[in-house]
C-alpha cells in the first residue's frame, strides 16, 4: 500500500472531528481572544480550515519560508462558511495527496527563513507534521476557546465531558 494511504486514513478520522469542533464556533464570537496576544476565535477557527490548502501549496513549492508565513487576516464571516472553507480544503488536498508517489513524499522539503535553509526533510514529514500534527495543535487550542466561552465542546477522542450523560 502507498505511504500517502496510511495517513489519508488517519486524515479522514481525524476530519470528522475537526468539523465538528468547527460547527461549534459561535458566529457572534468570531472576535473574541482569550488574551491580547491570542488570535481571534475566528481567526484560529479560519488558520484549522486553511491548513489542507496551506499544505497543498508548500508541498507544490517544496519549501516553506517562516519569514513570510503567517496564518491569514481574512474576515471568516461565519462559522458555517468556515467550515465550507475547511471541507473544500481537504477536499482538493486529498485529491492532491492521493496523487503523491512514495517517491515524491520522500522528495527533499525545505524549511527556510528568506534564502537560509533551516532545515531539510521529507516531504511526507510535512504531511505528518503540519497537516496532521499542526492541525491537532490547533483543534486542542479551539476545544479551549469554546470551553472559555461556555459552548458545549464535542467529543474528539472518545467522550466529551458535555456530550457524557455519565458526567
Amino acid at each position: 500500500m502507498a505511504i500517502i494511504n496510511y495517513v489519508l486514513s488517519e486524515l479522514d478520522m481525524e476530519a470528522a472531528s475537526t468539523i465538528r469542533i468547527l460547527e461549534r464556533v459561535p458566529d457572534d464570537k468570531l472576535g473574541w481572544a482569550p488574551h491580547e496576544r491570542s488570535m481571534t476565535l475566528g481567526r484560529l477557527a479560519s488558520h484549522i480550515a486553511a491548513i489542507p490548502s496551506i499544505v497543498e501549496k508548500r508541498l507544490r513549492d517544496g519549501f516553506l519560508d517562516m519569514g513570510s508565513a503567517r496564518p491569514s487576516t481574512e474576515d471568516p464571516g461565519s462559522s458555517a462558511a468556515i467550515v465550507q472553507r475547511f471541507r473544500d480544503n481537504l477536499a482538493a488536498a486529498t485529491e492532491y495527496l492521493r496523487g503523491l508517489s512514495d517517491e515524491e513524499l520522500k522528495q527533499d522539503f525545505h524549511l527556510r527563513r528568506g534564502d537560509t535553509v533551516l532545515r531539510t526533510f521529507p516531504k511526507i514529514g510535512v504531511v505528518r507534521n503540519i497537516l496532521l500534527n499542526h492541525s491537532y495543535h490547533h483543534r486542542g487550542q479551539l476545544s479551549v476557546y469554546l470551553r472559555l466561552l461556555d459552548v458545549p465542546v464535542p467529543a474528539i477522542y472518545g467522550t466529551s465531558a458535555d456530550e457524557n450523560p455519565f458526567a
